[in-house]
């Protein structure tokens, strides 16, 4: 039961009023959805530089990026001016439904009289400012659907520009080259499960998937000295621990661990002449995307997708490499990739030129 007289309970209420009455000031300019629209804006505006910044540093696929960005321009110079004139009108007209409240609030907050009276008015304001919060919340979600679809669209191409800068990154600081003409397809942050089950000493580090390898590099702060099993001081470790060429690749499945089953793991089988006949490796990306991505690059499908293409000269220089060791005649039975100038013969050591 409240302790409030009732002429403290319509007091109490009108406070409230006035709580409403400031949001909804702020509510009516649709300030929430121009910001999203500015944001909006700024990401189909910005789209094309990202791009670009990402093929000055190499990365070689996808060349369907720049049509979507010209694409996204052009639907926004189609969808921007409807939206914001829209905006305006909406804007308009909850200002002039807002003005009457917020007049008779002010009064309200003046007025000392019979609380049953008062009570009778505020009720009705109450109500009053509940319908507009309605029509509000209704104008927002009508805005929004008009340009929602668009908005998933150039979000969905923002989060995966996104990892493709991230990859580029990791590139630049890893301890390893790609190979001339090799480029990057994917990287993902990852702990190699030595055998098969994570351990606390498993490696973290970057997977990094190109269009001829797949390798991993160990990338993390190893503690040096401990105070009372607190970690007091740490060095980097850097290293790639193992590459395989993607050629290698027999069998790739997605693996969910975990609680709920939400750590994705991918276990690969390799063929003969890999580092190993198997590995898993906990990811944090979905699996099952890194499964399409591995099976498309065994399969060269990215080579279709290719922006910046490669030389002739370096495609037939793989086609033509030796397949018998011209010292001992021992048969080569190693992946030639792209980019190499030499291989050596595992059976008599001698290094042939591409």
């Amino acid at each position: 039961m409240s302790s409030q007289s009732p002429a403290e309970e319509v007091q109490s209420d009108i406070r409230s009023l006035q709580s409403s009455l400031r949001e909804l000031q702020g509510k009516v300019r649709l300030s929430d959805i121009r910001d999203n629209i500015e944001d909006l804006q700024t990401s189909v505006n910005g789209m094309d530089r990202r791009i670009a910044s990402l093929r000055e540093k190499g990365y070689a696929f996808e060349k369907e990026l720049e049509h979507k960005a010209e694409d996204f321009a052009a639907q926004w110079a189609e969808l921007a001016p409807n939206i914001n004139s829209q905006i305006e009108r909406d804007t308009q007209s909850l200002s002039r439904s807002l003005r009457p409240l917020e007049t008779q609030i002010v009064s309200l907050a003046g007025k000392i009289g019979a609380s049953t009276t008062l009570k009778s008015q505020v009720d009705r304001v109450k109500s009053q400012v509940e319908a507009l919060q309605g029509r509000v919340e209704a104008t927002e979600r009508s805005t929004r659907g008009s340009y929602d679809q668009f908005n998933s669209d150039v979000s969905k191409v923002k989060a995966h520009l996104h990892k493709l800068e991230w990859m580029m990154k990791e590139l630049s600081e890893a301890s390893f080259d790609l190979l001339a003409t090799e480029s990057g397809i994917m990287a993902v942050k990852a702990v190699w499960a030595k055998d098969g089950k994570e351990r606390k000493d498993d490696p973290e580090g970057v997977l990094y998937l190109t269009d001829q390898r797949l390798l991993f590099e160990q990338k993390e702060k190893i503690a040096t000295k401990k105070v009372l099993f607190i970690a007091t001081e740490k060095k980097l470790v850097q290293e790639k621990r193992w590459e395989t060429p993607v050629a290698l690749l027999e069998e790739v499945k997605a693996r969910n661990e975990g609680f709920m089953n939400k750590d994705d793991f991918i276990d690969i089988r390799l063929g003969d002449s890999a580092p190993y006949d198997s590995l898993s490796i906990h990811i944090w990306q979905p699996a099952d995307d890194w499964v399409a991505f591995l099976k498309r690059a065994k399969a060269k499908e990215f080579d279709a997708t290719r922006a910046i293409e490669i030389s002739a000269e370096e495609v037939e220089k793989v086609k033509s490499a030796p397949t018998q060791c011209p010292s001992c005649s021992g048969t080569i039975d190693q992946v030639v990739l792209r980019g190499m100038d030499t291989i050596a013969c595992e059976y008599c050591g001698a290094v042939i030129r591409l």
